[in-house]
């Protein structure tokens, strides 16, 4: 992990922020010893939006396969 002086943080702050998307975070260091972490945000999105799968099935097959899983399920809707 890359760690940047606060006077070197200021002067390459694009590349400090470049470095720590492809790092995962940069740290910077001030004369007093305290340190701070900078580090990508995460864009967060649905578990759920997965892209799609070629079947080459048609609707009508998709649903029918639905109904006959459904039948076979006690209490099944």
């Amino acid at each position: 992990m890359k760690v940047y002086t606060y006077s070197e943080a200021r002067q390459r702050f694009a590349r400090l922020l470049d470095e720590a998307r492809e790092g995962g975070e940069v740290r910077i260091k001030r004369r007093d010893g305290s340190e701070f972490l900078v580090r990508p945000v995460r864009a967060g999105g649905s578990p759920l939006d997965v892209p799609g799968v070629e079947s080459g099935l048609g609707r009508g097959e998709i649903l029918a396969a639905l109904r006959e899983s459904r039948e076979r399920v006690p209490g099944g809707q």
